[in-house]
């Protein structure tokens, strides 16, 4: 299999502006050194706090905030050097459903003109064709094609994020990007969603970057899983590898925390102290080092890079020193 998305040591910083003149005060270090690349027709999860970069990094695959350093390469092109930031010719190619279905529609337009418009901005078929287009997609999400005349607030939060996916999907993407597009809806309607998604990326032979903090959910529709803290990549893995056997201190308590209704299926609890740190002035050596209680001398001055370890990548310097042990109870979660 070749590799339809790579990142290649992607950073992204944003300035911090300050006083009455609006001088640059501090930079936030939203993602730092970020290697990865999916295969064609995989799904990679992407998990981790608030905070730690998940959206910025979707954002700069698909566009929206050019890298600060590093190249985004895409079926062999790098796309990443436009002066717009987006490249034309494979923002088609890369589609991606947002995280707020009541914020990413137009609310004074109906919903027909808002999935057809990518169909307009890139020139494909006439008024007749393209009206007929977004009919079939309606009904490939779910919803009759009658409801193209409608109207946002005419629909509820499950169905808006129906109408996400079928703009998404109506210009055939080859790639489509999934930022938290369930954390937003009740938990039933999430499972609809999710096994919306997961039938649509076989009949349209999708690849996914799915971003998400709830790890049950990554479990459910995920080949693959990046772990993120604090901007950085901290283990990487097949999804049945990390969640039966997480190397990661972070990981282990990522999965510790996570409801799991079997009680034979719980591991031990892992519980980490303190506050995630600010990316403004972020820790040295390991980000994750004031939280781990694994932590020593070189964790606290040296930065860990990923680091095979198995079928894993894992940047910990307790796991490459063999302080670290699994334990082994993360497999039953997303399972029930």
């Amino acid at each position: 299999m070749s590799a339809l998305l790579e990142l290649r040591g992607i950073q992204k910083t944003f300035a911090v502006r300050g006083g009455a003149f609006q001088r640059v005060v501090g930079q936030v270090n939203a993602v730092t050194d970020i290697d990865l690349a999916i295969e064609k027709g995989r799904t990679l999860g992407v998990v981790g706090e608030s905070g730690c970069g998940k959206s910025t990094l979707a954002r700069i695959v698909i566009g929206l905030h050019p890298p600060t350093g590093g190249e985004v390469v895409f079926d062999g092109r790098t796309i990443s050097g436009s002066p717009s930031g987006i490249d034309f010719a494979a923002s088609r190619r890369i589609q991606m459903v947002f995280q707020d279905p009541y914020s990413s529609l137009d609310p004074r337009v109906p919903i027909g003109v808002s999935i057809g418009e990518g169909l307009v901005i890139h020139g494909i078929g006439d008024t007749a064709s393209r009206r007929q287009a977004v009919g079939e997609i309606l009904q490939r999400v779910g919803l009759p094609s009658q409801t193209a005349d409608r109207f946002p607030h005419e629909f509820s939060g499950g169905q808006r994020q129906r109408i996400g996916i079928a703009r998404a999907l109506i210009l055939n993407p080859d790639l489509l990007i999934c930022d938290e597009p369930t954390s937003a809806l009740d938990v039933s309607v999430q499972a609809q969603i999710l096994n919306l998604l997961r039938v649509l990326k076989d009949q349209f032979n999708l690849t996914m970057m799915f971003i998400s903090h709830n790890l049950a959910v990554v479990r459910h529709i995920a080949d693959d899983v990046m772990v993120m803290y604090l901007g950085h990549a901290v283990e990487m893995a097949p999804a049945d590898t990390l969640f039966s056997n997480p190397r990661h201190p972070y990981t282990q308590a990522l999965l510790s925390a996570t409801p799991i209704a079997d009680p034979d299926q719980r591991g031990e609890r892992v519980r980490l102290t303190g506050e995630l740190p600010s990316p403004l002035n972020p820790p040295s050596g390991c980000p994750f080092h004031p939280r781990c209680p694994l932590a020593n001398d070189r964790c606290k001055a040296e930065l860990p890079v990923l680091t095979a370890a198995g079928a894993t990548r894992v940047a910990c310097h307790a796991v490459a020193e063999g302080r670290a042990s699994s334990l082994g109870f993360g497999a039953a979660v997303g399972q029930a």
